[in-house]
């Protein structure tokens, strides 16, 4: 009997499924960082720890999502967006999981607290960078239909002013990063040196998930604009 690959059969369905059955992983990734987050603030170390788990299972089905994808990716793909395209797209994508895996990862390596007055910006930061990659799903969502209008037309149109909407989101999303950063140095006596360093970087992580959706955004454009 032969065993069906079903990656494949998605792809049989459409040349995008897979890229956006990846997306949607990789986005429920970014949505459980706020739980984390959540717990974090709450100091549910139980809470803390579930959330690493769920964030930890979504990346490696993120990942094998991927490695399948790039393994059984046809050479000729006979449409207006290229192999090395959907490629690119795929590892922005990916990249959004890796981020959360990290981010998931810091919470856990040591014992992480921020006064309210920093908590409450980062986790108003977070639900901003996490609206991007959901509008980016979005834009992800309407990939079959550019595909049956020939990437051209009202649909196409629909995309870009979709995709202006995604850089308009991360744009204010650098506003509120500027904050809390300010914020994070503004309290760096009461959180001590070393925290105020993991926490940079995490501030930076959080960024880079809307930076990560944004770039994506953008290759879409690019393809639009062939």
């Amino acid at each position: 009997m032969v065993v069906k690959n079903p990656l494949m059969q998605l792809f049989a369905q459409s040349p995008f499924k897979p890229l956006q059955e990846h997306v949607r992983i990789a986005i429920e990734s970014a949505n459980e960082v706020q739980t984390l987050f959540e717990a974090v603030k709450a100091k549910d170390e139980g809470g803390v720890e579930a959330s690493r788990e769920r964030i930890y299972a979504l990346e490696n089905k993120a990942d094998e999502i991927k490695n399948e994808l790039r393994a059984h990716l046809p050479k000729s793909i006979f449409m207006p967006v290229g192999r090395r395209d959907l490629l690119e797209i795929l590892d922005l994508q990916d990249s959004i999981a890796d981020t959360a895996q990290d981010i998931a990862g810091m919470m856990v390596a040591r014992p992480m607290s921020l006064p309210d007055a920093v908590f409450d910006p980062l986790l108003e930061l977070t639900e901003k960078c996490v609206g991007v990659c959901n509008h980016l799903g979005k834009i992800m969502e309407e990939l079959d239909e550019l595909l049956e209008a020939g990437f051209r037309g009202p649909e196409s149109e629909k995309v870009m002013y979709m995709i202006d909407e995604l850089n308009e989101a991360e744009t204010q999303t650098d506003i509120q990063a500027i904050k809390v950063m300010r914020l994070l140095f503004e309290h760096e006596d009461e959180i001590g040196p070393v925290s105020t360093i993991m926490w940079d970087r995490v501030i930076h992580w959080v960024g880079d998930l809307a930076n990560l959706a944004e770039r994506s955004g953008n290759r879409h454009r690019l393809l639009l604009a062939r």
